[in-house]
């Protein structure tokens, strides 16, 4: 059928409401099975990385301590040489 004939056996709206029917199930669908599963893997790669992120963190927390108790033991053995 001709898209004219169409429009006017049922008239325009009729036809624009059947056209946007399928626009929206191509845009569900397309949001159904190509970016659900996107996000998902998305997803599971942010919460990956989070994890590392806080082992960085707690790494780094880590690595100042070390260096803070260095410097002090530094700073005494400094305190001791004047003293003598």
């Amino acid at each position: 059928m001709d898209v004219a004939q169409v429009v006017s056996e049922f008239g325009f709206p009729a036809v624009m409401v059947v056209g946007l029917g399928y626009f929206v199930y191509f845009v569900w669908q397309t949001i159904t099975n190509t970016i659900d599963p996107a996000v998902q893997d998305m997803k599971a790669t942010i919460i990956r990385l989070t994890d590392q992120l806080r082992l960085l963190d707690q790494d780094m927390i880590r690595l100042q301590e070390k260096v803070n108790t260095v410097l002090e033991l530094r700073e005494q053995k400094k305190d001791e040489k004047k003293s003598r």
